[in-house]
């Protein structure tokens, strides 16, 4: 089973791009998408309904704006939209699909960098999942996280660490809420097959930094340690063209234990 994360910078945008034929040549089981910028009736037919797949949608109240949506060719058991906290609910950020073997959390977590407001706002929007996900522990076992985090947790997960270390994306508190995160529980997938590989999932427009391979690894897939046994592998598509990230892969066996 093959589950693929993007931050499309803009679903409409994408499109125009060869996204549904890049969908339909890839086959994912699953797809998630992050900075949709759309509503779903914004949205053409073809766009809604790629031959193979169920999509679902969570759209901030903001047209134009964040934004998340799921492509999955096998019906969810459940899907959650709203979670009843306001940090969670408010940008159309989050979006839970059940599966028989797994829950999947799309997100698509703040950026910091515009103001101390909206920093603050990303610090309370982490603490937010995290209780979330605590919660949802208690009944599940086999949880994947994945999604645009926002912040390049080691020095490895960015091309200029000490340019950027007052830079919201890699300040200290943001990295110690990754840090808890994990020690909640959970693997950064694609550090655990390549724990020493430079790796990069988000390039600036400015400056040509794709070309440059000057960038930041801030898409992630987080699962649970009980599944670690059902990985086989996590990587980017960094020839994926389209936005100013690459999709992130994560390969799971068909057999999951409930």
């Amino acid at each position: 089973m093959k589950i693929y994360s993007w931050n499309v910078n803009g679903i409409r945008a994408v499109q125009k791009k060869g996204f549904i034929e890049w969908v339909l040549q890839e086959q994912p089981d699953i797809l998630c998408l992050q900075e949709t910028k759309a509503w779903p009736e914004q949205l053409d037919e073809h766009l809604m309904n790629i031959e193979g797949y169920s999509s679902y949608w969570n759209s901030a109240q903001k047209k134009g704006y964040s934004g998340v949506a799921t492509y999955s060719r096998q019906d969810p058991l459940e899907v959650k939209t709203q979670f009843g906290d306001e940090y969670l609910d408010g940008e159309g950020r989050m979006l839970l699909t059940r599966y028989a073997n797994f829950t999947l959390l799309n997100i698509y977590f703040p950026n910091g960098q515009i103001n101390e407001e909206r920093l603050v706002y990303k610090i309370k929007f982490y603490k937010a999942v995290m209780e979330y996900c605590r919660e949802l522990r208690k009944t599940e076992k086999n949880i994947i996280i994945c999604g645009d985090f926002n912040t390049a947790h080691h020095e490895i997960d960015l091309a200029h660490p000490q340019a950027n270390e007052n830079t919201s994306g890699f300040l200290p508190v943001e990295r110690q809420l990754l840090d808890t995160f994990l020690n909640e529980g959970y693997i950064d997938a694609y550090r655990y097959f390549n724990p020493d590989k430079v790796s990069y999932t988000w390039w600036s427009y400015r400056t040509r930094a794709r070309e440059r391979n000057v960038g930041w690894r801030i898409d992630y897939f987080y699962v649970s340690t009980a599944m670690a046994d059902f990985m086989q592998d996590c990587y980017p598509l960094y020839d994926v063209q389209g936005s100013d990230h690459c999709p992130i892969v994560l390969v799971l066996k068909a057999e999951i234990n409930k």
